[in-house]
């Protein structure tokens, strides 16, 4: 076990942890943020996606001890109060039926926002592949990131 310190959506966190512990674990059963999903543990579902410096990667495949000083930012740290335009958007379109994969489909799509502001759905569909939907609310997820991308 060792001491890590991870920088975790702007609040500094020291966590004891084994280094190859994957950052999910650290982060729901440290640290207490569920929101990110444990889905397949493959990293192919893209239900614990989390960023890392504004890039969306797969919790259950990095471990903790290569997070590094790099910022990590969780579903619980896009907004404090669902304020971000692709939370309102989610609410607006009835994205979510069971919910459970919608905070790493968030999480990607927050990611594919940052690099491509007006996304075609070509785009939307190639950056959004990895994230599973069981429900098969594909056409609502895109309709949602069309309405963020447009600050709607």
């Amino acid at each position: 076990m060792s001491l890590i310190r991870l920088l975790i959506n702007r609040e500094s966190h020291e966590v004891e942890s084994a280094p190859e512990t994957p950052l999910l674990w650290v982060l729901r059963d440290g640290l207490n943020l569920t929101g990110t999903k444990y889905g397949c543990g493959i990293g192919a579902c893209g239900a614990c996606t989390v960023h890392l410096d504004g890039e969306p990667v797969r919790s259950c495949q990095t471990a903790v001890s290569r997070v590094g000083n790099r910022h990590i930012t969780t579903i619980e740290g896009l907004s404090a109060d669902n304020s971000h335009p692709l939370q309102r958007a989610w609410i607006a379109e009835q994205v979510p039926q069971c919910g459970y994969c919608q905070p790493g489909q968030i999480m990607q799509a927050a990611g594919l926002l940052a690099k491509l502001p007006h996304p075609t759905d070509d785009e939307i569909d190639q950056a959004m592949a990895g994230n599973l939907c069981r429900c098969g609310v594909y056409q609502r997820i895109r309709r949602a990131i069309h309405r963020a991308a447009k600050g709607a």
